[in-house]
């Protein structure tokens, strides 16, 4: 079953474009986008979440990762 967001695919290719166009901007190699990314997920984690359920976010989001990254199999 699909997980339904709260958050519009409009809302979300937005922004998603404006983070791509400052990455262009200033030409990052694709290991610099994900340090960025990481540190802005490691940021999100610590500043606005309760410390008592950091890890299991943390742990639900490299899930979700790695979910959205391997192969599919016929």
């Amino acid at each position: 079953m699909p997980i339904k967001s709260k958050y519009s695919n409009q809302q979300i290719e937005t922004i998603l474009s404006e983070v791509g166009a400052i990455f262009q901007k200033h030409k990052a190699a694709p290991d610099l986008m994900l340090m960025i990314a990481g540190n802005i997920a490691t940021n999100v984690v610590n500043q606005h979440v309760a410390e008592s359920q950091r890890k299991k976010i943390a742990e639900q989001f490299a899930q979700a990762l790695l979910a959205s990254v391997e192969e599919k199999k016929d």
